[in-house]
């Protein structure tokens, strides 16, 4: 039987753009899906901020999630206020909230004019790629709280997590700002003041021509003392570990270049090579900015306080008492109110959980708890209000111990100890340099037995023109371009060493539950004597009533603008729900809940019963994310695939079909089950990337070679992984490991042009014949032309991709 006609025309939220339920709530002839959107709609008309709705369609956030009146109670308690601020005086406080709900013009717009909202804030500035809003409020005319709780009435509702206790992400590193800075100012006077050397000068300027000398020995000065920092200390510690990296020559001929410089200058016999030493520490220190800001905004180091709240109500003398997560101690009773995360292990001594574990353990569906039973950390409450004695300390809850290296990786060989990856640049960069040093030596001792008064040109000259800037530029700026494409498209790397990691991947393993398939959407489905409209609309509103999340599903896929009235309904937690819908007696829920016999083998379904009459039934099965099969299609033929799972094997049959018959599927999957599958495919030779978006697939992310966490949004909470990719964007996935295996491509073939340039170089300077001028022209053109070539490819490349 098929699904029940819903073509009924539905009406968008105006604030949201929900499709609104059968209860029209209108204001000013505009339709909300809930009260809370027409509320936030009241606001911003009131303080006559609805640009807010003109500069883009339906912008805001759904509110029909009731939040507590007492929820930023905490943020009252003096102890939190110290660590959460960055500034306080008698006067004024500043604070950063992390809003994950910003995503438009419109949310700058309205953020930027909280003032208008709120008197006691002085200003509110918002950095849009953290996802974050700086705000600064007299302590006299509001509070902390206040202000949380109106970006909450709007729909920005800050989360805090336990993780802002902690010292805030690190920002770009400054110091490396200013040393770009001072070596592009120099660079470009340098090059101004050395056009004259160029070009040639009249023999009656020549002490004009001394000045600019001069001048340029003086500017290249801070160059080789502050802003060549970085490679001298890259190549100290290299040393320091008896190998040489790529930073090594590169310092080498920095320092070399400086000396025969500043003794032409002195001399008075040349202009020296400043122009070029100063433009490859510009260049060479630009390439690192670049790479780097890519991925600056993200963390790829996460820990349970991410995910934790800040703080819990705790029952004292009958009394809800907001308190910090560290001083919750075994004893307390914890109240834990719908939606909020269970933050400690504890025994149950009051209410019905009805707990989602969906996170931790990757079942799909809540699991019902009764009175004395053992609840753990990590879930999520769904139903009403329930007390929790704590039995465990949060740091030493379930939750927490499955983010312990040591615990999870306790067999085996750990991942820390496994040989390191190395770039294969910098393996290339050791022999490079072992090369120029052995050139250099033979030439030395060359020219002191055949003319002693070329040996010093000759051999500064090989440095400098050897020097193996082309690599490491083309390297620095074509992963740096990778990295800005990749993150473009909402797939963000830790590192550049990661894109390499990518390209060497032989196996991909999959979790299921949130990665391949959606918790956000179930594909349902009817079987049984055909619903009509009415009944369809009587089952919808009697759906609504229930707390458990299959039927708000179902409500939502049956939803329509007539209205139906539910009176004296009840509701068995974990079962199902009965009550009359238009005066007619309907129950839905499990097949023993309304039926009265044994679980049919039917997989998740909630049964309809009208009148004592049994229709049939609504069958849920996971929704697998936009083009996943086509993406499984194309990675079944060039890499060995494998699925874990904590969940139950209702989708085995679907999922065999879609990965084929050599791909290995595991289910009832616990967490050092998928880590210990993990190190199984390492120890045969496989280089291992693992997809994941659970806590429960936190220890195989850190196991794998390369772990990729997925996210719903790239600022939300993910475990530590050495990449996020946005849900919407794993379709793409193969498409993302092409480009990184043709960068590692593009970058050996610019090194295989680096090559042909030195050879040419090194002919001249062997013999001691290269003057300043050719050394000034071809050492800065022929990088600059590598440079050129392989960021174009990588652009082009990426083009062609549809990236």
């Amino acid at each position: 039987m098929p699904s029940p006609d819903l073509t009924a025309k539905k009406t968008q939220c105006y604030h949201c753009g929900e499709t609104c339920p059968n209860e029209r709530i209108q204001r000013q002839e505009k339709n909300f899906c809930c009260e809370g959107c027409k509320m936030v709609y009241q606001i911003l008309n009131q303080s006559d901020l609805c640009e807010y709705y003109n500069l883009n369609e339906n912008p805001g956030i759904s509110q029909q999630i009731k939040l507590r009146k007492d929820k930023f109670a905490f943020l009252d308690d003096e102890k939190i206020q110290v660590q959460l601020l960055s500034f306080r005086d008698d006067k004024q406080v500043h604070v950063t909230f992390y809003l994950p709900q910003i995503h438009c013009s419109s949310c700058l717009y309205l953020l930027e004019n909280l003032y208008r909202l709120n008197d006691g804030v002085i200003s509110s500035k918002v950095n849009f790629t953290r996802k974050e809003v700086d705000i600064v409020l007299l302590t006299g005319q509001t509070s902390l709280r206040k202000v949380a709780e109106t970006l909450t009435s709007i729909g920005y509702e800050p989360y805090i997590s336990l993780n802002d206790l902690k010292e805030k992400r690190p920002a770009i590193n400054k110091s490396m700002v200013y040393q770009l800075g001072i070596a592009g100012f120099c660079f470009g006077n340098i090059m101004l003041m050395s056009f004259p050397e160029y070009l040639g000068i009249d023999a009656s300027e020549t002490g004009l021509r001394s000045i600019f000398r001069w001048i340029n020995f003086g500017l290249a000065i801070p160059v080789l003392l502050y802003s060549a920092l970085p490679f001298y200390t890259s190549s100290w510690k290299s040393l320091k570990h008896k190998v040489l990296n790529i930073d090594a020559p590169i310092a080498l001929a920095i320092i070399i270049t400086f000396i025969r410089s500043a003794y032409e200058v002195i001399s008075g016999i040349g202009g020296g090579y400043f122009d070029s030493m100063t433009g490859i520490v510009f260049f060479m220190l630009a390439g690192r900015i670049l790479q780097d800001k890519t991925y600056r905004q993200l963390s790829f180091e996460r820990d349970y306080t991410s995910y934790f709240p800040i703080a819990i109500s705790v029952l004292k003398e009958e009394k809800e008492i907001p308190t910090a997560l560290p001083d919750i101690k075994p004893g307390d009773t914890l109240l834990i109110h719908n939606e909020e995360l269970i933050p400690a292990d504890g025994i149950l001594t009051k209410g019905k959980a009805f707990i989602d574990y969906s996170f931790v353990t990757g079942e799909s569906l809540p699991v019902l708890k009764e009175v004395g039973e053992l609840v753990y950390a990590g879930g999520k409450q769904t139903g009403g209000n329930i007390e929790i004695l704590v039995v465990k300390e949060v740091a030493q809850s379930y939750l927490t111990k499955l983010w312990n290296k040591d615990a999870q990786i306790d067999i085996g060989v750990k991942k820390e100890e496994q040989s390191k990856s190395v770039s294969f640049v910098h393996l290339l960069s050791r022999y490079f340099t072992y090369i120029v040093l052995s050139i250099a030596i033979a030439t030395a001792v060359y020219w002191q037995i055949n003319d002693p008064a070329r040996l010093w040109p000759a051999v500064t000259s090989i440095f400098i023109i050897a020097c193996p800037c082309a690599l490491l530029l083309s390297n620095t700026f074509t992963n740096g371009n990778i990295l800005r494409i990749l993150g473009r498209n909402h797939f963000y790397l830790r590192s550049a060493q990661t894109i390499d990691d990518v390209a060497k991947a032989t196996h991909i393993v999959f979790d299921k539950t949130g990665t391949l398939t959606t918790t956000q959407q179930q594909n349902i489905s009817y079987k049984g004597t055909e619903l009509t409209a009415y009944q369809q609309q009587q089952v919808a509103a009697l759906a609504a009533c229930s707390s458990h999340p299959l039927s708000k599903a179902l409500a939502k896929h049956l939803s329509t603008e007539k209205r139906t009235d539910v009176a004296g309904f009840k509701e068995t937690t974990g079962q199902g729900i009965e009550g009359f819908a238009n005066d007619d007696l309907l129950k839905l829920g499990s097949c023993k809940f309304v039926t009265g016999i044994a679980e049919r083998q039917t997989g998740t379904a909630i049964f309809i019963n009208i009148e004592n009459k049994l229709y049939g039934y609504f069958l849920f099965s996971n929704h697998y994310r936009e083009a996943i099969p086509d993406l499984l299609k194309k990675l079944k033929g060039n890499y060995r695939l494998s699925v874990l799972s904590g969940d139950n094997e209702a989708e085995k049959e679907n999922l065999q079909r879609l990965l084929g018959k050599k791909a290995t599927l595991l289910f009832h999957q616990k967490p050092e089950d998928k880590l210990q599958y993990i190190q199984h495919l390492q120890q045969h030779g496989e280089k291992v990337m693992m997809i994941g978006d659970g806590l429960n697939d936190a220890g195989a992310l850190k196991q794998s070679d390369i772990g990729i966490a997925v996210a719903e949004q790239t600022n939300n909470f993910t475990p530590s992984s050495d990449a996020i990719i946005e849900a919407k964007q794993l379709s793409r996935l193969n498409k993302f490991i092409q480009l990184c295996r043709a960068n590692r491509n593009i970058i050996i073939a610019s090194f295989v042009l680096s090559i042909v340039y030195n050879i040419i170089g090194l002919f001249f300077a062997v013999q001691g014949n290269l003057s300043p001028l050719v050394a000034a022209i071809l050492m800065p053109s022929s990088s600059l032309s590598i440079l050129l070539i392989t960021f174009g490819s990588s652009s082009l490349l990426a083009k062609r991709m549809k990236l």
